[in-house]
Parts: C-alpha cells; structure tokens; sequence
C-alpha cells in the first residue's frame, strides 16, 4: 500500500478539523463530558463504565494529535482512525437500544440518527488523510 498519499488543501483542512475534535473529545473523556461517555459504553462490558471512558479518551487523543501532527503517517493514521470509529461503534448502538440520553440525544430519534453519522466520521478519516485513495489503489 503506498504509504504517501498526496492531499489537497481541503483534505489537510478537514484532517486538522477531524484531529482537533479528537482531541477535544479526548479532553471531555478525562474531564467534563464524562458522565455523556459512560452513557454510551456497553453493559457487556466487563469494567467500569468510567474506566472504560478514561482509557477510552487515550487512544482518541493520541490519534487526535497525530492526525494534526504526524502528517508523515497520514495514511496509517487514517486507517486506523476509521478502525477505532468501528470499534466503538457498539456504544453508540448501546446509547440507542438502552435509550439512555447523553450528549443531547435525549429521544430514540436523536440517537437513531446519531447511528447514521459513524460511517460520516469513518469515510471522513480515510478520505482526509489520503487513506481511502491508497486503499483504493491497492
């Protein structure tokens, strides 16, 4: 798979866009929207809830800030970006079926359509980092 993947400006904006609400995300896991995380961990889950959203808030940040920074490994950064969205897409199935409100997803509704916004977030990592053209190309 090629490794470097040229992108436009407008990629490289939606990149840095994407990073920074990782990263923001990340701050809200260890901080104030704590509370809204462990709404949408799953009861299968065999922890505590706020361990979950703690340890959960370390990979976010981590790929926030190499999604802003470490432009050199955009591509990988990209894939594995979209492989986390996948990962913890069951929460979100969780916050719909438990229909428990957080984020002001407070109607089945809203969390139904929140469903609808992970493959946004997924095809958004892999097309700003250069990573959908590179899979593509293989």
């Amino acid at each position: 798979m090629q490794t470097h993947v040229h992108t436009n400006t407008f990629q490289t904006i939606f990149r840095i866009i994407l990073g920074t609400f990782m990263i923001g995300a990340a701050i809200g896991h260890f901080t104030f929207a704590r509370t809204d995380f462990q709404a949408q961990v799953p009861d299968w889950v065999p922890m505590d809830k706020d361990t979950v959203v703690l340890l959960s808030g370390i990979p976010e940040l981590l790929l926030g800030l190499a999604l802003v920074f470490w432009t050199r490994q955009k591509v990988y950064i990209g894939i594995i970006l979209a492989i986390f969205y996948v990962l913890v897409f069951p929460g979100n199935i969780a916050q719909y079926t438990g229909a428990h409100d957080a984020f002001g997803l407070d109607t089945d509704q809203k969390r139904l359509t929140r469903l609808f916004f992970q493959p946004v977030l997924i095809l958004w990592a892999l097309w700003s980092t250069g990573a959908l053209k590179a899979l593509l190309k293989k």
